[in-house]
């Protein structure tokens, strides 16, 4: 069971995510701000948060990079819409992933609990010892990356798919690929999570993201972790 954060300005809606969560076990604080939420996580830290979009005073938006600068904590965002604008916009301000509302609360405890578990499915993976990639420096065993000797921070999906990718360099993946590795076999989700976090993860690990040394697009098909 995880310590989950709600951030939801509806009321109605934030009860009943509690309810909906402590009946899955897990333990929730919620708030009714961006800025609210901010502040509970800096006084205690949740395992993940579950953020709305369309919130009073600063939005989801902003609230998600305000995150992003104290915590690397997983974050699920709630849209009431699948437009495309909204979706790709939050994840590119640091969401994990996306639900959209209204959500039934078994789904949204599945998301929760696969979000989580890439925060640790690489621990005991057997691979021992740190492998270097010209500038990078990857700790499979301690779970630690690594640039030009300084650690670098990465959300448990960026991390997940760093380690997909660099296991195979040379190697392409496709979208779905990625999809089912790094996300989860049963998760149906769309390439645009791929997409967007390939492009939080350039923006930490390449010198110029904008011509990607590490993380390759092959056109048509996918990405590849180009050879040291």
């Amino acid at each position: 069971m995880a310590a989950v954060l709600v951030v939801e300005d509806d009321a109605a809606v934030r009860e009943g995510l509690e309810l909906a969560l402590r009946r899955q076990q897990h333990t929730v604080r919620t708030a009714a701000s961006g800025e609210d939420g901010v502040a509970l996580l800096r006084e205690q830290p949740p395992e993940i948060v579950v953020l709305d979009l369309m919130l009073p005073g600063i939005d989801g938006f902003e609230t998600c990079r305000r995150i992003r600068v104290l915590s690397q904590v997983p974050i699920i965002m709630l849209t009431a819409r699948s437009d495309d604008f909204d979706v790709v916009a939050g994840l590119e301000a640091g969401a994990d992933d996306y639900v959209v509302k209204p959500i039934e609360p078994r789904v949204l405890d599945a998301r929760i609990r696969a979000v989580l578990r890439r925060a640790v499915a690489e621990h005991g993976s057997g691979d021992h010892g740190a492998e270097r990639h010209g500038d990078l420096e990857i700790d499979r065993a301690g779970m630690q990356v690594r640039r030009h000797g300084e650690p670098v921070a990465l959300t448990p999906t960026e991390l997940k798919l760093l380690l997909e990718l660099s296991r195979h360099p040379g190697q392409v993946h496709s979208r779905r690929q990625l999809l089912t590795v790094v996300w989860g076999h049963d998760y149906l989700g769309d390439s645009r999570l791929v997409d967007a976090c390939v492009q939080r993860l350039r923006a930490k690990i390449e010198d110029v993201p904008a011509r990607p040394g590490h993380v390759q697009t092959v056109r048509g098909f996918g990405y590849r972790f180009g050879r040291s």
